[in-house]
């Protein structure tokens, strides 16, 4: 089985899929079969969004064309499915996270908010002048700013821990930042600009025994690695449904329903309330004191598509079989002339972030495109990072179940023709 902290042990890489379920599971996908300047599309940008399935598509269009209507509170049919069909795909995450109740899942714009809302209704009501909040040196923006917000208006301060060369985190250094001033801990499961696996199981137990919590930033984990949010024993993850197949605009938040009852409501508005007059509101329940407004129930009803799909491929096949391609990848780009891999560890998933020597991360990517070849080019919105590594910004090659070696063949065929054309 996939551990929690996301290693692929043999007997599951026994499992992966095959050569030919992943052609049989291309053909789900309707982009994957377009011509990208004349050259059949080769899509390697999954870490910043993935492509839809057939079974995604279909369920939106479903609900749109044929059930639409706002949920909650409606008494006739259309609003009755419309609420059915919301809250089963809250239903649909909580079995995907293993969550004990679906009172902890909270519908949210996506990782972004996700964060946002902890840090507002969780951060700055128990942060306060001397505090600390530790996060770590790969995080996303996302990941960031929100406790520098959080810092600048309690008096908290932030703490970082460290990674090595190859893009790992150091745990001893980690430990010594727990102390009996910190209020929380906020790390990423995998990182979207190293595509390191860090070790959350260890890490959520060392700060689990000074009693701090943990929020655990998934979004880049949930498309590859099957998550039991019981087991890992975090406190809050977050992750969003466009980078596991699902519609933008959507995300999850879950939160232990303790803490989630004590915090205060990030937004005001509709549906987050039982009661308002002008002198008194008394909010509502979990999970709707935290979704004020109309919600993205478009998205949701994706979401729970997308991972219906995902659940039925297996997410222990899916990171076997993807765990061999990156494999694949990283040994065949390792040999290209001038190439330097940035992230090294050994730990990881599905992306490979590199440089060519004298050559612009962003020249790279243009020179790709033209060659059919779909990659991300820049910091990854991770620039600490980049820092890190002394580098302005990296290319990236990111893979999902529906790549195939012919597919990284074609990247290293475009790799080289950049090294020709700008070398």
């Amino acid at each position: 089985m996939i551990t929690v902290g996301g290693r692929v042990s043999p007997s599951v890489r026994e499992e992966r899929l095959t050569a030919f379920e992943v052609e049989r599971l291309r053909k789900d996908f309707p982009v994957l079969g377009q011509p990208v300047r004349g050259k059949p599309l080769v899509y390697f940008d999954n870490a910043a969004t993935s492509q839809k399935p057939q079974a995604v598509i279909d369920a939106v269009h479903h609900f749109l064309s044929s059930y639409y209507s706002n949920v909650h509170r409606g008494v006739h049919q259309l609003s009755e499915r419309a609420t059915e069909a919301y809250e089963h795909a809250r239903e649909t995450v909580r079995r995907f996270l293993n969550a004990a109740a679906a009172r902890e899942i909270i519908f949210v714009r996506g990782t972004t908010e996700a964060i946002n809302l902890v840090a507002s209704s969780y951060g700055r009501t128990h942060a306060g002048a001397g505090d600390e909040i530790v996060i770590s040196a790969m995080e996303h923006h996302s990941n960031i700013v929100p406790w520098q917000m959080v810092c600048q208006a309690t008096g908290a301060v932030l703490r970082v821990v460290p990674m090595n060369d190859a893009g790992e985190l150091l745990l001893d250094e980690y430990e010594k930042l727990l102390t009996p001033r910190t209020r929380l801990v906020a790390f990423t499961h995998v990182s979207n600009a190293l595509g390191t696996i860090n070790p959350v199981g260890d890490m959520v137990r060392l700060a689990r025994r000074r009693g701090i919590p943990v929020l655990i930033d998934g979004a880049q984990a949930a498309p590859h690695l099957a998550v039991d949010v019981r087991q890992l024993d975090c406190d809050f993850y977050a992750f969003s449904g466009h980078k596991v197949f699902g519609p933008t605009g959507i995300g999850i938040l879950y939160g232990r329903g303790d803490l989630l009852d004590a915090m205060p409501p990030y937004q005001g508005g509709g549906d987050m309330i039982k009661s308002v007059t002008f002198e008194k509101t008394m909010y509502n329940d979990l999970p709707y004191k935290f979704e004020a407004g109309t919600p993205h129930i478009t998205g949701a009803i994706g979401l729970g598509a997308a991972l219906d799909y995902v659940t039925g491929v297996g997410l222990d096949r899916i990171a076997a079989y993807e765990h061999e391609l990156l494999e694949y990848a990283t040994k065949a780009c390792a040999a290209i002339p001038g190439l330097r891999i940035i992230g090294t560890g050994k730990e990881k998933t599905c992306v490979l972030s590199f440089v060519l020597e004298g050559i612009h991360a962003h020249d790279v990517g243009t020179v790709l495109d033209h060659e059919g070849v779909a990659i991300r080019a820049g910091h990854h919105c991770a620039m600490p990072v980049m820092q890190r590594f002394g580098v302005p910004a990296t290319a990236r090659a990111s893979l999902a179940f529906y790549n195939t070696r012919e597919e990284i063949d074609s990247l290293v065929g475009a790799i080289h023709k950049a090294i020709e054309i700008l070398g």
